[in-house]
């Protein structure tokens, strides 16, 4: 099979186009080499996505004939992404929500009692004095 369609059956990309486009821009290898769409994929071999700034990392377990529901993909492939991967997801969301954009203007009121909180939580000691 393919590895365009076989990253589409497999859900990791919504169309095939889109998972034909990924691979095009290399975010796809196969065993260590930079895949092509028409790429055939077999059991056994070891493909890495960079979708979404993570790094999946699956071993292909069988070929799917066609698009697989959700909760059969696992009989076709195994997940080997490490956990971290999806922490430093995490840190990038939260550090997203406090970025302030150059230009945006002046603090308002509330973000200003919000960053004097903020700062004022690092100027005190443990019992409470400065």
């Amino acid at each position: 099979m393919r590895i365009d369609k076989y990253l589409w059956c497999i859900r990791y990309y919504k169309t095939r186009s889109l998972a034909t486009e990924a691979i095009k821009k290399g975010h796809v290898s196969v065993n260590g080499q930079t895949a092509k769409a028409s790429r055939e994929v077999f059991p056994m071999d070891k493909i890495v996505l960079r979708k979404d700034q993570i790094n999946y990392q699956i071993k292909v377990l069988d070929i799917p004939l066609n698009r697989l529901g959700a909760k059969l993909v696992d009989m076709y492939r195994k997940d080997e992404t490490p956990e971290e991967a999806f922490a430093h997801l995490e840190l990038l969301k939260l550090s997203k929500d406090h970025y302030r954009a150059h230009g945006t203007g002046r603090p308002t009121k509330k973000e200003r009692r919000d960053i004097d909180d903020y700062t004022n939580d690092f100027d005190t000691d443990e019992d409470g004095t400065e």
